[in-house]
């Protein structure tokens, strides 16, 4: 079992507080690490509810904020759906993961999960003006 840490960092410097989860597999291919912390900030949002969405990627039907994504109206958010979202910003290179400060590039890559790994996802921001 691996206490991984996920981390969230733009292009502009911004870094995120590491959050936790636990994981009792020691590798797994990195789709299936993106789709179990897409489903757990999905379970979070839907246990406290709220009208802002802090996750990977923007569900549907939400407008950007500062601190997340704001629902129009509060309302669960779809698990599977989200995660389909994430694979997908990942292949059109969306963000970037790096595993202990390793580029893992592909989907189906293997991941070591030890105990203190630490996931970066690295957003990818849009150049303005250029």
């Amino acid at each position: 079992m691996a206490m991984v840490s996920f981390v969230d960092e733009t292009t502009s410097g911004e870094r995120s507080s590491a959050w936790h989860l636990e994981i009792f597999e020691e590798r797994l291919p990195l789709r299936e690490v993106i789709r179990r912390r897409v489903f757990q900030e999905v379970a979070e949002h839907n246990a406290k509810g709220g009208d802002v969405f802090r996750g990977l990627v923007q569900p549907t039907d939400t407008e950007r904020t500062l601190n997340g994504f704001k629902l129009r109206q509060p309302r669960r958010v779809d698990p599977e759906e989200q995660a389909a979202r994430a694979l997908d910003a990942f292949s059109r290179n969306g963000f970037v993961v790096l595993v202990d400060d390793r580029q893992v590039e592909e989907l189906d890559a293997p991941v070591e999960l030890t105990l203190g790994t630490e996931i970066t996802f690295l957003k990818l921001v849009p150049l303005v003006g250029g």
